[in-house]
C-alpha cells in the first residue's frame, strides 16, 4: 500500500494535522483517570463539594477540548482520504487508457472494474481510519502503561505482561487475515464477472432459456464468496473475545494486587480506580486497533491489487512521427525511401501476429499493398482472421513478425494519437453511448458542423431515419443505443467514422444488419465522396466485396488469394466456395 501513498502528497498538511490533533484528543482523554483519582481521593474521602464541582467541570472542560479536536481531525483525515481516492482513481483510470488491447484483454474488464470501484473505495477507507487512529490508539496503549507506572511502578507491572500478549493476538491474527481477504477479492472478481456477463447477455440468456443454469452458476460462486468471507470473518472474530479475556484477566490481576496494596497502605483507592481506567482504556483501544488492522489489511490487499494494475507497463513502444510530419517528408523528397513507398497507403510485408497466451499465429506472412483511394476487401470463413488483420491498421495489435508502414513510414515510428486521428474504425459490434445523436457523432470529431455532420448521415444513409425522429440529432440515444434497431446503431456509427474525414477509413464487418440495397447504397456513397479514403472493407458477404479494387482472401490466417473479383472468381478455390455458396445459380450457369 506505501507505493500508493504518492497520491497524498498534495494533502501533506492534511496528512500531518489529522493524527496530530488526535495525539491532542488522546493526551486529554489520559488525563481524566488522573482527575477521578483526584476526586475519589481528595473530594469523596475529604467530603469536600466544591472540589467535586471543579473537577467536575475539568472533566467536562477535557471532554470539549477532546471533542474539538476529534472533529478537527476527522475532518483533515476525511479531506486527505476523499483525495487520495480520487487520485488513485484518476491515475488507474488514465493508466488503463494507456494499457494496449493484449493487456486489456489479458486482465478482464471485470478485474478492471472491481479495481476502479470497490478496491479503491476500500483502500481510501482504510487511509482514513490510518490517519485517525494508527497513531492514536498506540500511544493511548503505551501511554496509559506509561501514566500507570507513575500512578504506582509495582501495579503497573500487570500493565507490561498484558501489553505484548495483547500485540501477539492482534498482529497474530492480522497476518493470518490478510491472505484471506485477498482470497475474498479474488472471488469478489469472479462475481462480478458473472455479473456482467448476465446483464449484458440477457437476451441470449432468456432465448436459450438458460436462466436456471446460470442461476445456479451465480449461486455457487457466491456460495464459494461466502464461505471465504465467512471464514476470515471467523478468524478475525477471535480478535474481540481474545483481547476481552485478556484485558479483563488483566483487570482481576490488577484489583487483586491493588486490594493488597491498599489494605497495606501503599496505594489510595482512586489510585486503584486510575489504574482500572487505564485498563479499560487499553481495552477499548485494542479493540479499535483491532477493527482498524482488519479494515487496513483488507485496505493493503485492495492496494496490492490496484497496484498490480498501475505496475502493468504497455509493452507497445509509442513513436514520435506524426501523421504531418510524414505527409511533408513524402512531398518534399526529405526521407527518398519514404517518398517512394509514400504512394501506398497501407503495406504489409511478411506481417504474422499471434496473441500473448494463443498456441499459434492468427495471421501468418501477410503480404499487401493498398493505394491511396483504393477500396481493399476483406473476405474469409469465420476465424479467418479478417477482424486480426484491419486491428493491425490503427495499431491496437503489434504484429508480431513482419513490418506495417503507413504512407510510406514504418506504423511503430508513428505517435499512436496522431495515426489513430486520421483513421476512422467502424467495430463489427456497433457501439454508441448515451446521449444526443449529435454528441455520438461528434466522438469523431468535437468541432464538427453541422453541414459536416448531415454530410456523415447522407454518407452513411443514416439521414433518413434521423430525420424521421422528431428531434432530429438531438434524439437522445440510451446506453448502449437500446431504443435504436441494428442497422441504426451501425449507420450511426459508419457515420460517427465519417465525421472525422479519415484518411484510412474500416469498415469490419460493419454492414451486416443492413439489407443488400442499404448495404449497395453506401458503398456507392462512399465511392462517390470527393476526397475518398484507402476503404478496407471487411464482410462476409461476397457482393459486398465484389466491386473492390482488391480483394484479399484469407483462411486460418493465411492468403489464400489477392486481386479483384473476376481474377479471384477463375484462380482462386477459397474465392469460389465463398461466393458460389452465396450465389449458385451463377455456378449452375457457369457450368
Amino acid at each position: 500500500m506505501g507505493s500508493l501513498f504518492i497520491y497524498l502528497k498534495d494533502y501533506k498538511k492534511e496528512t500531518i494535522l489529522a493524527p496530530l490533533f488526535k495525539m491532542l484528543e488522546a493526551s486529554f482523554e489520559l488525563m481524566v483517570p488522573l482527575v477521578m483519582a483526584a476526586v475519589i481521593d481528595v473530594g469523596i474521602a475529604g467530603k469536600d463539594r466544591l472540589y467535586i464541582i471543579k473537577m467536575c467541570l475539568v472533566l467536562i472542560a477535557l471532554g470539549l477540548i477532546g471533542l474539538v479536536c476529534s472533529i478537527t481531525a476527522q475532518y483533515f483525515s476525511a479531506r486527505a482520504a476523499a483525495g487520495f481516492g480520487t487520485g488513485v482513481r484518476h491515475a488507474l483510470f488514465v493508466h488503463i487508457q494507456e494499457l494496449t488491447f493484449t493487456d486489456m484483454d489479458t486482465l478482464g474488464s471485470s478485474t478492471l472494474i472491481t479495481r476502479m470501484t470497490s478496491d479503491i473505495n476500500q483502500a481510501q477507507s482504510g487511509v482514513n481510519l490510518m490517519l485517525r487512529l494508527f497513531l492514536r490508539s498506540p500511544f493511548i496503549v503505551f501511554g496509559a502503561m506509561i501514566m500507570a507506572f507513575t500512578v504506582d511502578a509495582e501495579a503497573a507491572l500487570i500493565f507490561v505482561v498484558v501489553i505484548p500478549l495483547l500485540s501477539v493476538v492482534v498482529f497474530g491474527l492480522m497476518l493470518i487475515t490478510m491472505p484471506l481477504y485477498r482470497k475474498v477479492q479474488s472471488n469478489l472478481d469472479k462475481i462480478l464477472l458473472t455479473t456482467r456477463e448476465n446483464l449484458s447477455g440477457v437476451r441470449v440468456i432468456r432465448a436459450f432459456n438458460k436462466q436456471e443454469p446460470e442461476t445456479e452458476r451465480f449461486e455457487r460462486e457466491n456460495r464459494t464468496l461466502t464461505d471465504a468471507q465467512k471464514f476470515a470473518g471467523r478468524i478475525s472474530g477471535l480478535m474481540n473475545p481474545l483481547t476481552y479475556v485478556i484485558v479483563n484477566g488483566g483487570i482481576i490481576a490488577l484489583i487483586y494486587a491493588g486490594a493488597i496494596r491498599v489494605d497495606a497502605g501503599n496505594l489510595s483507592q482512586g489510585q486503584v480506580v486510575a489504574l482500572i481506567n487505564y485498563m479499560s482504556q487499553i481495552l477499548v483501544e485494542l479493540v479499535k486497533l483491532a477493527n482498524l488492522i482488519i479494515t487496513v489489511t483488507k485496505a493493503a490487499a485492495c492496494a496490492k491489487r490496484i497496484q498490480s494494475v498501475l505496475s502493468v507497463r504497455p509493452d507497445m513502444e509509442c513513436g514520435s512521427r506524426t501523421w504531418t510530419e510524414a505527409g511533408e517528408e513524402s512531398r518534399t523528397g526529405i526521407d527518398r525511401t519514404a517518398a517512394v513507398s509514400s504512394q501506398a497507403a497501407v503495406e504489409f510485408s511478411h506481417v504474422s501476429l499471434t496473441y500473448r497466451g494463443a498456441g499459434g499465429e492468427s495471421l501468418s506472412d501477410i503480404n499487401f499493398r493498398a493505394e491511396k483511394g483504393q477500396i481493399i476487401g476483406v473476405i474469409g470463413g469465420t476465424g479467418s482472421g479478417k477482424s486480426s488483420l484491419v486491428n493491425l491498421i490503427p495499431r491496437f495489435y503489434d504484429a508480431t513478425r513482419g513490418e506495417i508502414r503507413i504512407f510510406g513510414a514504418g506504423i511503430k515510428e508513428y505517435e499512436p494519437d496522431s495515426l489513430r486521428s486520421h483513421i476512422g474504425v467502424v467495430p463489427q459490434k456497433a457501439v454508441l453511448f448515451k446521449g444526443t445523436i449529435r454528441e455520438n457523432l461528434r466522438w469523431g470529431n468535437e468541432d464538427a458542423t453541422e453541414e459536416e455532420l448531415e454530410e456523415a448521415l447522407c454518407l452513411s444513409q443514416a439521414k433518413e431515419f434521423v430525420d424521421a425522429k422528431a428531434e432530429g440529432l438531438d434524439f437522445q440515444i440510451e446506453q448502449g443505443g437500446q431504443n435504436l434497431s441494428g442497422g441504426q446503431k451501425q449507420r450511426l456509427t459508419i457515420a460517427r467514422a465519417l465525421v472525422r474525414k479519415p484518411e484510412i477509413l474500416i469498415l469490419d464487418d460493419s454492414a451486416s444488419a443492413l439489407d443488400y440495397a442499404t448495404d449497395a447504397a453506401l458503398r456507392e456513397a462512399i465511392v462517390g465522396m470527393r476526397k475518398r479514403p484507402t476503404v478496407f472493407l471487411v464482410s462476409q458477404r461476397a457482393a459486398s466485396v465484389q466491386y473492390a479494387d482488391q480483394i484479399i482472401v484469407l483462411d486460418d490466417g493465411r492468403m489464400a488469394g489477392i486481386g479483384t473479383h473476376d481474377h479471384l472468381i477463375k484462380t482462386c478455390p477459397e474465392y469460389q466456395e465463398i461466393y458460389y455458396s452465396q450465389f449458385p445459380e451463377e455456378e449452375v450457369s457457369n457450368g
